[in-house]
């Protein structure tokens, strides 16, 4: 059986430590590479290397941001008294494509998950609270995944801004228990966030 150079077997290895791609997917990608012209195979090196180099997260909300705040944060034309939590921020980018929702976002960046060591002091709780202590929000909406966890991570924040004046919404139940914002569709997001309740 012939073996592989040492170059391709460690670029099959780093691909196969990406979520979602095993053993097979990441020898597919790796042949992919090696068959693409150099220019685009360096091109993508690059893309690599500039998000890790360029990318941060946003010191107000924790969304990605390649300056010290995000774009959503500098937007001025946005709802300032509505603030929106979710856990990633690709569940922010999945509310903003589905483009019903106009205000501000805070990420947790994880949910409470004390089975894998995920307490409270992991995420961006008190930065949250320090936002909504400073005043003018309003209402905060829980758009934490419909998980145990997410569910937990929602209750105990709530608890946290209980003695705040804000109100406190949830999303709508049309996405199911167990699923992830993600992967939810834009008619759903739209929906839940259209007929948000309170917490």
């Amino acid at each position: 059986m012939a073996q592989l150079s040492e170059s391709v077997t460690e670029l099959i290895a780093q691909l196969a430590k990406l979520p979602g791609i095993g053993r097979k997917s990441a020898e597919r990608l790796a042949y992919h590479l090696l068959r693409v012209n150099k220019s685009e195979a360096m091109a993508f090196a690059d893309a690599i290397r500039n998000v890790r180099e360029n990318v941060r997260y946003c010191s107000v909300c924790f969304n990605l941001a390649e300056s010290e705040t995000c774009a959503i944060c500098e937007d001025s034309r946005r709802d300032q008294s509505t603030l929106c939590i979710v856990e990633q921020p690709r569940d922010l980018m999945s509310l903003e494509q589905a483009g019903v929702f106009g205000g501000l976002y805070h990420v947790l960046l994880g949910r409470i998950a004390p089975l894998e060591g995920i307490g409270p002091e992991q995420l961006t709780i008190d930065p949250l609270v320090d936002r909504v202590r400073a005043g003018g929000i309003k209402e905060v909406i829980m758009a934490t995944n419909p998980t145990v966890e997410g569910d937990g991570t929602a209750l105990h924040i709530s608890n946290l801004l209980g003695n705040y004046d804000v109100t406190i919404t949830r999303l709508a139940r049309g996405i199911t228990t167990g699923s992830i914002l993600e992967f939810t569709n834009k008619e759903i997001l739209a929906d839940a966030i259209a007929g948000r309740q309170k917490y």
